[in-house]
């Protein structure tokens, strides 16, 4: 599990991607303390597990379900990523609760300034758009976000200074990809809420079950 506090900007060594499995090589330092072969470090916000260890950074395999369903896919040498281990258990929570498991691909629409601040509008799909609220949390490329506006085919997130200087979501671009979690409650309320529905339409209930011996 992670916070979406992201502890690391790192950079991609080299990535190689095959037909049954990929590689990512990244370059980092503050993310390999305490760190051994096995343990997770979330990836523009994607869960990998460390398969090798250098004085200068990691290795971690890519399925290619992962590669087609993020970003990390479109990475190359030299790329900027975002870092994060997973959450140590006596650590303070400060993001919101992040799984690394990617919902799905958003694209940069716009990025202005306000003030100190800075306004950033992603399209995404509406898989991911229905499960957004305002004021409530998504993961940006692994950044734990408040979301501040949300519109018909589009979202938007308002960057402090702190968190442009820590993360590479400022360096973005129009149209560069990134990737999406939506709010792990919202995903089980929907889940809940769809059995439910699938329970009356059946005529098949939990009272039903539990006076029935199940």
């Amino acid at each position: 599990m992670f916070t979406g506090i992201v502890e690391e900007v790192g950079h991609v060594v080299h990535v190689i991607s095959g037909s049954t499995s990929g590689e990512l090589r990244i370059g980092a330092k503050t993310v390999l303390e305490n760190t051994k072969v096995g343990d997770s470090i979330a990836v523009n916000g994607v869960c990998l597990t460390v398969t090798k260890l250098y004085k200068d950074g990691f290795t971690a395999d890519v399925m290619p379900v992962t590669l087609r369903r993020s970003n990390l896919g479109k990475l190359n040498g030299g790329d900027l990523v975002n870092l994060e281990r997973a959450m140590a258990a006596d650590g303070r929570f400060g993001g919101h609760i992040v799984s690394g498991h990617i919902d799905g691909i958003g694209y940069i629409h716009e990025i202005h300034k306000e003030g100190n601040a800075y306004w950033v509008t992603i399209g995404a799909p509406g898989e991911i758009l229905r499960l957004i609220v305002e004021k409530g949390p998504i993961a940006i490329d692994g950044i734990s976000l408040t979301v501040a506006k949300l519109e018909k085919e589009s979202f938007s997130v308002s960057i402090i200074p702190h968190t442009g200087e820590q993360t590479i979501l400022l360096k973005k671009r129009p149209g560069d990809p990134v990737n999406l979690e939506n709010d792990i409650v919202g995903k089980y309320v929907e889940k809940l809420l769809h059995l439910e529905h699938k329970e009356e339409k059946s005529g098949i209930t939990m009272e039903f079950l539990h006076e029935h011996g199940f």
